[in-house]
C-alpha cells in the first residue's frame, strides 16, 4: 500500500508563497508520474502540475510562471512552489502518483489552500 502524507497548505494573502509536499510511505513502488490537482468549491478537481518520469513537465495554463512543481532524488516526495497567488488558486490541493509498470493511482487527503487578504 501507498500511503501519501501532504503538508504546507494555509492562509497566505494575495502574491504571497506556500509551498506543499507530499511524502509518499510505506511503498517499495517506484513512480513513474508524480503530480499535484487540485477543487474549488463547486467546480470539479484539475490538474495543476504533473512531473513524468523526470523527463517532462506539464503546468495548467492558470499557473505557468508562477507554480514549479519538483521531486527529490528517490522520487518520493512531490513538491509545489506556489508564488504569486491570486484568490482564484483558493483550493484543497491534493496529490497524485501512478505506480510505475502498474498504472496504479494513489491520491493525497488533501490540503487546504487560502489566498485572501
Amino acid at each position: 500500500q501507498v500511503q501519501l502524507v501532504e503538508s504546507g497548505g494555509g492562509l497566505v494573502q494575495p502574491g504571497g508563497s506556500l509551498r506543499l509536499s507530499c511524502a509518499a510511505s510505506g511503498s517499495i513502488y517506484s513512480f513513474n508520474v508524480m503530480g499535484w490537482y487540485r477543487q474549488a468549491p463547486g467546480k470539479e478537481r484539475e490538474m495543476v502540475a504533473v512531473s513524468i518520469n523526470r523527463a517532462n513537465v506539464n503546468y495548467a495554463d492558470a499557473v505557468k510562471g508562477r507554480f514549479t512543481i519538483s521531486t527529490d532524488k528517490a522520487r518520493k516526495v512531490v513538491y509545489l512552489q506556489m508564488n504569486s497567488l491570486k484568490p482564484e488558486d483558493t483550493a484543497v490541493y491534493y496529490c497524485k502518483v501512478t505506480v510505475a509498470g502498474w498504472g496504479t493511482e494513489y491520491w493525497g487527503q488533501g490540503t487546504q489552500v487560502t489566498v485572501s487578504s
